[in-house]
């Protein structure tokens, strides 16, 4: 079985400042030195939408998945975390599926 792990990155801080093209590259290349490669859906950012209670939030963000033979729960915790610092979000979405190789 082979995973398929998603990162959602947002384009910009809560204050609404851009991150810049090194946040990202930095991410890129720390999950090619990982896993090999990446897919990087960078090109038409995605929007995030959730209800907050008070009123709607939202997001422009970017993917990066990467496949995975194994899925290494602490890591992608401890991952997951420093993202969250360094994009200096409540939480970032990282999710997983297994998926087949055909």
């Amino acid at each position: 079985m082979t995973w398929l792990v998603e990162i959602l990155l947002p384009l910009d801080d809560n204050d609404g400042r851009p991150f810049g093209h090194e946040a990202f590259a930095r991410v890129r290349e720390e999950l090619v030195a990982r896993f090999g490669g990446l897919t990087a859906f960078t090109r038409s950012p995605a929007e995030g939408v959730w209800d907050e209670g008070a009123g709607r939030s939202r997001d422009e963000i970017v993917i990066f998945e990467v496949m995975a033979e194994e899925l290494d729960r602490p890591w992608w915790r401890d991952y997951r975390e420093a993202l969250e610092r360094r994009f200096r979000q409540q939480e970032i979405v990282v999710r997983a599926r297994a998926v087949e190789r055909l």
